[in-house]
């Protein structure tokens, strides 16, 4: 709003040159008018000097819009009129300026409902492409990851493919120990490891009542990948079922440590 503070910088001196507004061109000078209540009266007091210092960036404060400059100048002539009675011939000229400086307003008001309605619009369509922006860097982003997540997905299944091609060999004996283990293991990890075998052979039917798992139709990748799943998956069951004997055994301790005390009481009881 910058062309619209320097035109209503021109208002404003049009008003302030006129000869019955220099009551109100300086701040009011409280000591030498002997002015002892103005500031119990008058909480904001305001002058045309510092407006234009505001307006040219001279005062602490600056404005930020026209409105801030319009409410300031009111209060000038508002304060002149709250502090003097309506006879006084201050309080006559700030009725009289603040007239012409609202028609002067009401004329230049067009001017800033349209500036206004323009930085809307432009406020608008700023926070629409920031939002429309940070979507697109999210999805890039997501997409960016889910593209880095596969690629290491597959460099581990290469990985995994190429450990298992170096391993020996299985023996017989091997194979069956690892058919035993299948027969160890939960419902839900026999069904992760009828999965692992479907893999290399997608005929195999995991969903079927009953299984035939040939070790020797197998291959070698199937097989060891089986035997790491199968040896995971018993030593986890074996932790599960220790940590479930060891709270039975606290629990009989604890049956015990209350039947010797009741026991002992009895027995001290007896004459």
């Amino acid at each position: 709003m910058p062309d619209l503070m320097r035109q209503l910088g021109v208002i404003l001196r049009e008003i302030t040159d006129d000869n019955d507004a220099w009551p109100f061109r300086e701040p009011v000078d409280v000591v030498g008018l002997h002015l002892h209540d103005y500031y119990k009266i008058i909480t904001k007091p305001m002058d045309f000097s510092t407006i234009q210092n505001k307006m040219e960036g001279k005062d602490v404060t600056t404005y930020k819009n026209v409105r801030e400059i319009y409410a300031d100048v009111r209060l000038i002539f508002a304060n002149a009129m709250k502090y003097n009675d309506d006879k006084n011939i201050v309080h006559l000229l700030a009725k009289s300026l603040l007239e012409k400086f609202e028609e002067k307003w009401r004329q230049f008001l067009p001017k800033v409902e349209s500036e206004e309605k323009r930085q809307k619009e432009e406020e608008s369509k700023g926070v629409l492409a920031t939002n429309t922006s940070r979507e697109a860097a999210i999805a890039k982003l997501a997409k960016d990851t889910d593209d880095e997540l596969n690629q290491i997905n597959k460099q581990l299944e290469e990985l995994r493919k190429m450990l298992v091609h170096r391993c020996r060999k299985m023996t017989t004996d091997e194979k069956r120990k690892l058919g035993a283990g299948l027969c160890h293991l939960s419902p839900d990890d026999l069904n992760k490891a009828l999965e692992i075998v479907a893999q290399d052979n997608p005929s195999f039917q995991t969903k079927a009542e009953e299984v035939d798992l040939d070790m020797d139709a197998q291959s070698e990748t199937t097989l060891w990948r089986l035997k790491f799943f199968v040896r995971e998956a018993l030593e986890r069951q074996a932790n599960v079922a220790s940590g479930k004997m060891d709270e039975n055994a606290k629990r009989k301790r604890e049956i015990c440590n209350a039947l010797a005390k009741t026991a002992s009481k009895r027995i001290k009881k007896q004459p």
